[in-house]
């Protein structure tokens, strides 16, 4: 790249910037060019001796497995050129940071972390036999639902070091018409991370809202996309969400879970909105 060209790239980007930091997040649209995807890390969360919440007949890392596992080999049998990677396949316990790990050093395309969620408990006060008031925690067995998270704004920066770490997908085939020639060498691609950090966040909002708008398609409750600040997701330098598939404290969700009905159907959720997302950012 001569260095009028680089000088004008520069300057077209530092101008984007300006504009576009006056323009609401919700109105942006991704700015870099899309590529295929080729690679998803699934994570099944928890494992070993870290069971996640506990149900009234099981735990939600056999559950968060089993679904993993499904979800991983229907990917792999109808999308072709997709590959599946596994943060786990069995019953063990992999640190939380390690997870996001191992999306950043296979330059994954997606990271997925599967989960069940819990009502925890409530405090309820009542008499007891002396006719005194007494508080007591309970089981929330009512809480149900399907939410998916990702993470926090105030997470972007914990990008940075996995976004330069995968600065070698500025060099992989035909990187010149996927980046616009940039060179990972040049100080001016520093601009280039920031755009591919907030495109991280809107991608992950999106596929995010698409897992979500499965779930209600198939009479789930839908309780909506959250951000927040979890580790599991902070480092991913990729788009990234963690997907709550129901609520191992509710009874009726939990037996739905278990079921093999139940976990098709999460599957193919989760199948099919990974593939509308697929489809969307590779026109």
């Amino acid at each position: 790249m001569s260095n009028a060209y680089r000088t004008i790239v520069f300057l077209t980007v530092i101008s984007f910037c300006l504009f576009t930091s006056f323009i609401p997040v919700q109105q942006e649209k991704p700015q870099l060019p899309q590529k295929q995807m080729k690679l998803i890390v699934l994570d099944a969360g928890h494992g070993g001796h870290d069971p996640g919440a506990v149900g009234r007949r099981s735990n939600e890392k056999d559950i968060a497995l089993e679904v993993t596992l499904k979800l991983g080999a229907k990917i792999e049998k109808e999308m072709p050129g997709v590959k599946v990677i596994y943060t786990r396949k069995t019953d063990v316990f992999i640190p939380l940071y390690q997870r996001p790990a191992v999306a950043n050093e296979n330059k994954a395309d997606l990271f997925i972390s599967i989960h069940c969620n819990s009502g925890g408990t409530t405090t309820v006060r009542r008499k007891n036999s002396r006719g005194r008031y007494v508080t007591s925690k309970v089981l929330n067995t009512s809480a149900q639902g399907t939410e998916t998270i990702v993470s926090g704004f105030n997470r972007l920066a914990q990008q940075d070091a996995a976004i330069r770490e995968n600065a070698s997908i500025l060099l992989e085939d035909n990187y010149q018409e996927n980046y616009g020639g940039f060179d990972p060498n040049d100080p001016s691609s520093m601009i280039v991370f920031q755009l591919m950090k907030n495109q991280y966040r809107r991608e992950s909002i999106k596929l995010a809202s698409y897992m979500q708008d499965t779930y209600k398609s198939s009479g789930r409750r839908d309780r909506g996309v959250l951000e927040l600040s979890l580790a599991v997701l902070a480092t991913a330098g990729m788009p990234a969400v963690l997907t709550e598939i129901g609520f191992i404290s509710n009874p009726d969700e939990e037996a739905f879970m278990l079921s093999s009905s139940g976990q098709e159907q999460i599957v193919a959720n989760l199948f099919n909105a990974i593939k509308t997302y697929k489809t969307s950012t590779e026109r």
